[in-house]
Parts: structure tokens; sequence; C-alpha cells
């Protein structure tokens, strides 16, 4: 809606924030944009349970999100602090993966 689907610039989220009536349905790339986080940590935090979107869509389906849970959630200091404890163990156990994978890799090809 907001969002130019070829690029995710700053601008993009800051005519969101600046446009006089933000819609009462987000899409995860305005929610990203709203709470601060990149588009790839919206699924994460819906696997977490830390965003739930609207309805019940389909695992491949595009996800729409409440403003008011969202805004509610960008206020709440404990909420962001989960949310990035979430994220920093998700991407921290996804590194630590590659690079036991990357490793077995370059000592067998030797």
């Amino acid at each position: 809606m907001f969002m130019n689907k070829k690029t995710n610039a700053p601008a993009d989220a800051a005519t969101l924030l600046n446009s006089r009536r933000v819609p009462a349905r987000l899409h995860s790339s305005e929610v990203a944009g709203m709470l601060g986080f990149q588009d790839h940590d919206i699924p994460v935090l819906v696997v977490a349970r830390l965003l739930i979107p609207l309805g019940k869509p389909a695992a491949n389906a595009p996800k729409y999100f409440a403003l008011v849970d969202v805004l509610a959630a960008g206020q709440d200091r404990e909420w962001l602090a989960q949310a990035t404890r979430v994220l920093t163990k998700y991407w921290r156990d996804k590194n630590s993966r590659k690079r036991i994978s990357g490793g077995e890799g370059d000592e067998s090809g030797q």
C-alpha cells in the first residue's frame, strides 16, 4: 500500500508514519517499518507468537496485522525487549548452523 515493493527505503516507512490517516490493516513490510525491524524479521516474530496476523492466513499467504496491536507493541518496552531477544537468538542459531555446515564442507573438500 504505502511501501514500494521494489525498494524498502526508509523514505517509504516515513511516508507511512507521516500520513494523516494510517490504515487499520497493515502489511508485514509496513509493520516492519513502524516497529523498526527488517522485513525478514516479521515471519520470525509471527512464529514466536509475538505478532499475531489477522484472520487465519495460510502459511504462504500475505500477512496483515491490526494497527492497534502494532502501535501497542511499539510502545511496550517489555515486548520490544522480548522481540529483540527472539530475533537475536534466531540469527545466532542460524549463523552457528551455517558455520558448522560450512566448516564440515571445507574439511571434506581438502
